[in-house]
């Protein structure tokens, strides 16, 4: 009986079309968002390339221009003189970090485009580098891009609500609903039944694109652990499907008309999709405000200052903490590399307090909305495909420790050599430290998604329960 009645609901829907072209539309849109993430995608990787081939000439230039300095045949000053680790370790010798898009990055931008991907690491402090932004239009940032995330999130629900709104209430108010429940059959079953061809038509198509796309050139399945996360990125679009349908069940349970119900579901939409999510970025920044970004550029350039005044005491200072970097050749005047690993040490020190206040801000915040999340499908969604696609704040965090390793890596190769005022080769240049992104451990993403998982499913079983034990008791006749 449930199989002939989904057969004949299939029909129904098919001679209607109206949930044809509504599935169509979901479709071209969620092929646009894609295409546009792939976009982005092709852009990071572009600048990336870019960024890496300006290295590679200015790297392969150093080791043309230092056999002719020490042959005399070209002249240089002392702040330009490849020989000289301080000329050369915060310039023409700096070398890139970068956090290369993932291979299914075309699927959610988040905010990829927000945070910098790649930093061009010298000798100065940390500071130097981690503000160097690139220039990008204020409104694209601030409305963010169209991506296939941003279809499922804000139009997949308003789509299965707009094919689920009338599930019961359209047979009560056609008269036929009395009828179909002589026949043997009780209402929970017929609703199932005109239920299930409506969720493997809404369900499938941005299942079916995001792996037909993906397959077809959208991403890079060759990525460690794509497939998996290809996986969960159907499961979890599937589990926030299930959530609106079971919600639409619920709310047809009433027994409330079908214009009644469309304009509850439009409300709880409004609620759950937009309402929650804006009120907790509120309360966030209310609870955590993070300094202003003046304040540090401020504290940069006050400490920068009071050391350069002090460079002399500071080097004496730094010299006295680290004996094993203090030149072979006692007396002389510093010169200005030696002087400035002082001036960057203590400038260092002097913003650090700042720096750990933004990001204990930044960590508060982020605790907060894993905190509140639940309380919104749309909030446990968004965290999940931007995890998914190698956009989430846990992948940038993990990029941030390994630039400031990396930093580390750097300054106590030339440091040392800066102090001893030793001159660099043409061979040594192969011999500065590289930079090689190393992604996060998978049993964090999983576990991660997992929860999210879980946090999309446990809330639509409930729903869904309640839905059903509401059909038991829901007025067949009666307007």
């Amino acid at each position: 009986m449930l199989l002939r009645l989904m057969t004949y609901e299939w029909r129904n829907l098919s001679a209607d079309r109206t949930p044809l072209w509504i599935a169509l539309f979901l479709g071209l849109t969620m092929a646009y968002g894609t295409w546009n993430g792939s976009q982005w995608v092709s852009f990071q990787r572009e600048t990336i390339e870019a960024a890496r081939q300006e290295e590679r000439e200015r790297l392969e230039g150093l080791r043309r221009e230092i056999p002719l300095v020490e042959a005399g045949e070209r002249k240089v000053s002392a702040f330009t003189d490849p020989r000289l680790p301080s000329a050369v370790g915060r310039g023409p010798g700096a070398r890139y970090v970068v956090m290369p898009p993932y291979g299914l990055g075309a699927l959610a931008v988040g905010q990829s485009d927000l945070y910098p991907y790649y930093f061009k690491v010298t000798t100065g402090s940390k500071q130097t580098f981690l503000n160097n932004d690139e220039i990008e239009n204020p409104v694209h940032l601030l409305t963010g891009r169209f991506d296939a995330s941003f279809v499922l999130l804000y139009l997949f629900p308003l789509v299965i609500l707009a094919c689920s709104y009338n599930l019961v209430s359209a047979e009560k108010e056609g008269g036929t609903l009395a009828l179909a429940l002589s026949q043997p059959i009780a209402l929970p079953a017929l609703t199932m039944a005109k239920l299930l061809p409506r969720v493997g038509l809404v369900i499938s198509m941005p299942v079916l694109l995001s792996l037909g796309l993906m397959a077809a050139g959208g991403g890079d399945l060759r990525a460690e652990g794509a497939g998996i996360r290809l996986a969960l990125w159907v499961a979890i679009t599937v589990a926030y499907g299930l959530f609106w349908f079971a919600l639409a069940v619920a709310v047809n349970a009433w027994g409330r008309g079908s214009a009644t119900n469309a304009m509850v579901l439009a409300g709880l939409w409004l609620l759950f999709v937009v309402l929650i999510p804006s009120v907790l970025n509120v309360a966030v920044k209310a609870a955590y405000p993070v300094p202003s970004r003046v304040e540090m550029i401020q504290a940069m350039r006050v400490a920068g200052d009071a050391a350069t005044r002090q460079g002399a005491h500071l080097l004496a200072r730094y010299l006295e903490d680290h004996p094993e970097m203090a030149p072979a050749e006692k007396g002389g005047a510093p010169d200005f590399g030696t002087l400035q690993v002082a001036v960057n040490e203590a400038t260092e020190r002097a913003v650090q307090p700042v720096r750990d206040r933004f990001d204990a801000q930044v960590a508060g915040q982020q605790a907060m909305v894993d905190r509140f999340r639940f309380l919104s499908p749309a909030i446990v969604a968004q965290a999940a495909f931007n995890d998914v696609a190698g956009a989430s704040a846990g992948r940038y965090s993990h990029f941030l420790a390994q630039a400031d390793i990396y930093h580390r890596q750097w300054r106590d190769y030339f440091v040392p050599r800066i102090l001893r005022k030793e001159k660099l080769a043409a061979a040594d240049v192969d011999r500065f430290p590289a930079f090689a992104y190393r992604e996060e451990e998978w049993g964090q993403v999983a576990g991660r998604l997992g929860v999210a998982l879980l946090g999309l499913l446990l809330p639509a079983g409930l729903v869904a329960g309640a839905g059903w034990r509401w059909l038991g008791r829901y007025p067949i006749a009666g307007s």
